[in-house]
C-alpha cells in the first residue's frame, strides 16, 4: 500500500471511530434494548449480515439481533441483493460512510412484519407474505423535495442515511447480537438475512418475476430509468450512447431500447461486455481502448453526435467523452459515482455556443417510478436474465466485490440470501 493510500485508509478509520462513538452515544441504550426482545412471530430472534469495518478489511459475517421496524417501515426477509459499484466505493474508502455498516442496497424479499403504528393502507398494500422489491433511494415522503415529487433528492435520505447511516429518526435498526453495538445501514443494509425498509421505497413484485434477477430493479434499472426518463427526458426516435456498460450501463441500454431509441451505442473497453450489450439492445458497439469513442459516435450519427449520452463509470475521462459525444442542444447525463474529489472538465465555450446540457442523475423516484419499472420487467421489455452474469451466496460476497473491482463481472452479480 502506498503512503497516500495508507493515509487515506487511516483517515477513514479515524473518521469511522469518531462516528461510531458519537452515534453510540446518540442511540442510547433504549434502541438496542428494544431490538433485543424482538423476534418474528414463530421465527428467529437473530440473523446474519455482512459487516464492513474499514477499507482494506474483508467483510465479515456477524450475528445481529432481529431488526425491528418502526411506524411506516416493513421488515423484509431478504431473498437477493445486487453487488453494486456504489458499495464497492464504500468498501474501498472512496466514498466516506459511517462504519461499521452493512452495505447492499438492491434487494428483493418477502414481507414478514410491519412496524407498530404503521398505517393500515401500508399494511394492506404490503401484507405479510408479499413479494417486494426495494429502491435504494428511500424517500421520506414529507420533505421539501418529496412533496414536490422529486423523491430522488429527498432531504432526509441524504441527511440521515447517506450522511449518518441511519433511518429518519436518527437511529439504525441494526445491533450486534452479542454486545448490542449499533451497526450502520447503507440504504436498508441489504446484505443481510433480514432488513428494515421504509414502505415508501417498496413496490410489489409479481410472483411471475424471480427474486434473484429482479433485485437489480431497485438500483441498476432504477438508476437507468431515472437518467433517461427524468434527466434526459428521452423521446422515441432519440439516439443514445452509453459509456460504460456494466450493471447500470447495461440497464441504460435496455431502457433506451424500451423507450424507442433509434440508435443505441454501447461504449466500453472490454469486448466481452460489448458482445453482451448486443443482446441487451445495442445497435452499435465501440471499444474505446481500440478507437476514439467520440469520433466513432459522431461517425455513426452522421457527424452530429447523439441526442443523449449517458456516463456510467464516474471517471474524468469518460465524463469528458460523454460531454463531447452529444449533438448541439444534446444532453449529457452523468450517473457514475466517482471517488471523492474527482473532477470532470468541460469546454465552456462549446457548452455555451452549442447549448449542450450536462445533467447529474442519481436515481429515480420510488413511489412514482418503481411500480412502472416492475411493469416494464413484467411485460418482457426488460431482459432480466441476460443482465445477471453471476449468482453467489452471502458467504461468497467478498469474492464478488473483488471480481467487480477487477472488472471480471460482465453484467451484474447478485447475492442469493434466504430461500
Amino acid at each position: 500500500m502506498s503512503a497516500s493510500s495508507s493515509s487515506r485508509a487511516l483517515l477513514c478509520r479515524i473518521g469511522g471511530a469518531l462516528l461510531r462513538r458519537s452515534f453510540s452515544d446518540a442511540a442510547g441504550p433504549d434502541a438496542s434494548a428494544a431490538a433485543a426482545g424482538y423476534h418474528v412471530a414463530g421465527g428467529p430472534s437473530y440473523m446474519r449480515g455482512a459487516v464492513f469495518w474499514e477499507p482494506g478489511r474483508p467483510l465479515t459475517l456477524e450475528e445481529f439481533r432481529m431488526p425491528r421496524p418502526k411506524a411506516g417501515e416493513v421488515l423484509i426477509k431478504t431473498k437477493a441483493c445486487g453487488v453494486c459499484h456504489s458499495d464497492l466505493h464504500v468498501l474501498k474508502g472512496e466514498l466516506p460512510f459511517s462504519s461499521p455498516c452493512v452495505v447492499g442496497h438492491e434487494i428483493t424479499g418477502e414481507v414478514v412484519d410491519h412496524g407498530t403504528h404503521t398505517p393500515a393502507e401500508i399494511i394492506n398494500r404490503f401484507p405479510v407474505g408479499s413479494h417486494v422489491v426495494g429502491a435504494f433511494i428511500m424517500p421520506c415522503g414529507n420533505c421539501f423535495y418529496c412533496v414536490k415529487g422529486q423523491e430522488d433528492l429527498c432531504e432526509s435520505f441524504f441527511a440521515y442515511n447517506r450522511a449518518k447511516g441511519t433511518l429518519y429518526d436518527g437511529e439504525t435498526r441494526l445491533f450486534l447480537r452479542g454486545n448490542g453495538k449499533p451497526v450502520y445501514m447503507y440504504s436498508m443494509g441489504g446484505l443481510a438475512e433480514y432488513c428494515v425498509v421504509p414502505a415508501n421505497a417498496l413496490a410489489v413484485l409479481p410472483e411471475s418475476l424471480p427474486y434473484t434477477e429482479s433485485a437489480i430493479l431497485g438500483c441498476a434499472v432504477f438508476t437507468a430509468y431515472g437518467a433517461l426518463r427524468h434527466a434526459a427526458e428521452m423521446r422515441a426516435g432519440d439516439s443514445v450512447a452509453v459509456i460504460g456498460v456494466g450493471g447500470v450501463g447495461s440497464s441504460c441500454l435496455q431502457i433506451a431500447k424500451a423507450f424507442g431509441a433509434s440508435e443505441v451505442i454501447a461504449v466500453d473497453v472490454l469486448d466481452e461486455k460489448l458482445q453482451n450489450a448486443r443482446t441487451l439492445g445495442a445497435t452499435h458497439t465501440v471499444n474505446a481502448a481500440k478507437e476514439d469513442a467520440v469520433e466513432r459516435i459522431k461517425e455513426i450519427t452522421d457527424g452530429r453526435g447523439v441526442d443523449v449520452a449517458v456516463e456510467a463509470l464516474g471517471k474524468a475521462l469518460t465524463f469528458s467523452q460523454c460531454a463531447k459525444s452529444v449533438r448541439d442542444g444534446g444532453k449529457a447525463v452523468m450517473i457514475g459515482l466517482a471517488a471523492t474529489n474527482v473532477v470532470g472538465e468541460v469546454d465552456i465555450t462549446h457548452l455555451v455556443r452549442r447549448q449542450v446540457k450536462i445533467i447529474g442523475s442519481y436515481g429515480a423516484r420510488a413511489r412514482q417510478d418503481l411500480p412502472q419499472i416492475v411493469k416494464l420487467a413484467e411485460s418482457g421489455a426488460f431482459n432480466l436474465q441476460n443482465t445477471i452474469s453471476r449468482k453467489c451466496k452471502i458467504e461468497e460476497a467478498n469474492g464478488a466485490y473483488e471480481d467487480l473491482n477487477q472488472g471480471k463481472i460482465i453484467g451484474r452479480a447478485v447475492v442469493e440470501i434466504m430461500e
